[in-house]
């Protein structure tokens, strides 16, 4: 099994009430956690469905995958030693180590690692 493993993928909104009512009552995903006006995480099974607005996304206006690794420095300079480019170097925020790259063709990817504190 791989070190990495596809555990979130990022949406944009405008509007995070909007959004979070419209999954939840067209998808039936539940509400996991919110953190204020600009993210929300809903149970979409094995992978969260974030929903973000411009404050709080990576990206964007783009649609970001998360990948959970151990090992979030050598996971975005592979990336970027591979035809991929590095947006956000590696940092820690509150929860969780994490760095927002672009592979070779362009998509968005967000490398997280939850900090042990």
């Amino acid at each position: 099994m791989s070190e990495q493993q596809v555990r979130m993928v990022v949406l944009s909104t405008d509007n995070l009430d909007e959004s979070i009512e419209f999954y939840a009552e067209t998808l039936g995903f539940a509400l996991k956690f919110r953190d204020g006006a600009h993210y929300a995480a809903l149970d979409g099974g094995s992978i969260t469905l974030a929903l973000a607005t411009a404050i709080d996304h990576p990206l964007p206006g783009k649609v970001a995958v998360g990948i959970k690794t151990e090992d979030v420095d050598g996971a975005a300079a592979a990336m970027e030693e591979n035809g991929g480019a590095i947006v956000k170097a590696p940092y820690d925020d509150a929860h969780e180590r994490r760095a927002v790259v672009y592979d070779n063709q362009g998509n968005g990817l967000v490398f997280y690692k939850p900090l042990g504190r």
